[in-house]
């Protein structure tokens, strides 16, 4: 991954187990000359993938105009730069913001993606989100905050599909994502919280609309939580796809009518 020029590369870290890094990603951090990494979130276990004595800058303490001094001063310096988000960047990784100065100043970049906490979540839960006949879609968003929602996506509007949805960034006020859903979902829906699925400290909780905000509360979860909601989260005996369905029939296999 040499250059002759210097580059950014904004990197997916992934959810928080270090090996849960795209092959990709971690070659990004081996090869790099800098690396500025969003130190209040990513595992910093995958800093040990840099060179020794390459420039580590946390981000936690930064402004965005800090950022991309940072990032232009080392492709000033034919440097590659990595820009390490966790997650996946292109969800809530705030990376818009930075790209468009980027290719104001015709700097080079690339985006490698991460594994995101909502799929870490589901994967630690053993739950898929579109099983047949039950949800075949997923709705990802947040609750509004300091940071603004259109309110067209207000979780109480979103609601009213009933659709598998995971909720980001929205745990510190539980009884107001709460009081949204249901809106639209019954008192019944099952709601699993998943506390930095795939770090060493994860927690799980579960319950339904009716339950989950005391329960949360109990285990004084505040942050860095998948808000899981739906019935994809109860089991669905039966429930099969019709891609290995022995009757249908696709590019690859004739069904066979029983």
């Amino acid at each position: 991954m040499e250059a002759k020029t210097g580059q950014v590369i904004f990197v997916g870290a992934g959810p928080g187990d270090p090996e849960l890094i795209t092959l990709k990603g971690k070659k990004a951090l081996e090869a790099a000359d800098r690396v500025i990494y969003a130190g209040s979130l990513v595992n910093p276990e995958l800093l040990q993938y840099c060179r020794p004595g390459i420039p580590l800058h946390d981000s936690a303490h930064l402004t965005l105009e800090d950022t991309l001094r940072l990032m232009i001063e080392g492709v000033e310096q034919k440097e590659i730069v990595v820009r390490l988000h966790t997650g996946d960047p292109s969800v809530y990784g705030a990376i818009q913001e930075q790209m468009e100065p980027l290719e104001k100043k015709n700097i080079p970049y690339t985006v490698i993606p991460g594994v995101s906490s909502v799929f870490a979540a589901a994967a630690s839960v053993k739950k898929e989100f579109t099983v047949p006949e039950v949800s075949q879609t997923v709705i990802l968003t947040r609750l509004a905050g300091r940071t603004p929602v259109p309110e067209r996506e207000s979780l109480a509007e979103l609601a009213k599909h009933r659709a598998s949805m995971a909720i980001f960034l929205s745990v510190q006020d539980m009884g107001r994502v709460v009081q949204e859903l249901l809106a639209g979902y019954s008192p019944e829906t099952p709601v699993a919280v998943i506390y930095r699925a795939s770090w060493e400290d994860e927690q799980q909780v579960y319950g339904t609309l009716a339950t989950i905000e005391e329960r949360v509360k109990q285990e004084g979860i505040k942050k860095q939580a998948q808000i899981l909601v739906g019935d994809f989260l109860n089991f669905h005996e039966g429930s099969r796809s019709k891609l290995y369905d022995p009757e249908f029939t696709h590019e690859y296999r004739t069904g066979q009518k029983s």
